[in-house]
């Protein structure tokens, strides 16, 4: 069955290399129905990717975000669905996290200097544009002075949570991003939860149907299941974990154009479009609700 749906995409406005109106042309070629872009700690490239889905019938966009959060020795990512953009204090936490990337950037390229990289912080700059800094900028300066030839490379051996040159920035705990996320009345889902070699500096999530368990507690709805590179036995274990939990089965190829081989493309993996529907319904439920604390 042809994939339809793709709920974890990122632009120029984070760390994907394609605009808005790049990535919504490439998703309607490739015969998506309903994407999610899903930029992290940014909805900057939102305006430009509805006004390009207007020129492909029948294509939707749901507004997302995906947000970095910390546990010990680890950290999940946590999306969040059918976000309302025009959410002040949202939107004002979402520029601090985006001030934090720029200075942990910063410390991150001092690190490598010090280690004999010859790359500055202007071009990592140049290279990011408009978008909040993230470290994908930085390996992308890295191999464009030919120290490698990958960005992924450059996760592994020099970036990653336990490189050499890895610097911490402050980050929110995924009970708070839950929390953060209803307020908005948006859908909280947790990202990638298990190892992918895409995300090669992310080990498995420990005790996750645990995890997930506990973090349902907290409001979470949901849980990437048809992600990126996973293989059939994963999508099945995440799919019964799911089902035991009475979470949305979500998914998608968490796509940034980045140029490492093998990264999984827009309508090559997804959810089935009864996923969009659940999300829908769970969205309409958390704005009927009052968020308990806010």
């Amino acid at each position: 069955m042809a994939v339809e749906v793709d709920l974890h995409l990122h632009t120029l406005a984070s760390d994907g290399t394609l605009s808005p109106t790049e990535l919504v042309g490439l998703c309607a070629e490739r015969g998506l129905k309903t994407i999610a872009v899903s930029d992290h700690d940014s909805t900057e490239g939102l305006q430009e990717a509805y006004a390009a889905a207007r020129k492909h019938h029948g294509l939707e966009i749901i507004p997302a975000i995906e947000l970095s959060t910390d546990v010990p020795g680890s950290e999940i990512h946590v999306l969040g669905y059918f976000i309302d953009t025009s959410d002040t204090a949202f939107q004002q936490t979402l520029t601090r996290f985006r001030e934090g990337r720029y200075e942990r950037g910063r410390l991150m390229v001092e690190k490598l200097v010090e280690l004999g990289y010859s790359i500055t912080w202007e071009r990592v700059q140049e290279i990011a544009g408009d978008a909040a800094i993230g470290r994908p900028h930085i390996a992308t300066a890295i191999v464009e002075a030919g120290y490698f030839k990958y960005s992924r490379d450059v996760f592994d051996s020099l970036i990653g949570r336990n490189g050499p040159a890895y610097v911490e920035r402050a980050k929110l705990t995924p009970e708070d991003a839950i929390r953060m996320l209803r307020e908005n009345g948006a859908v909280p889902v947790m990202a990638h939860p298990t190892y992918s070699a895409v995300k090669s500096d992310r080990g498995d999530v420990q005790s996750l149907e645990e995890t997930l368990s506990h973090l349902k507690s907290h409001g979470l709805e949901g849980v990437e299941v048809f992600y990126g590179d996973y293989t059939p036995e994963q999508v099945s274990y995440l799919n019964d974990i799911a089902d035991n939990l009475g979470l949305i089965a979500c998914g998608g190829s968490d796509y940034h154009c980045s140029g490492n081989p093998d990264e999984p493309e827009p309508g090559s993996v997804g959810p089935p479009p009864q996923t969009v529907e659940r999300l829908r319904e769970a969205h309409h439920r958390i704005r009927g609700v009052p968020v308990s604390g806010s």
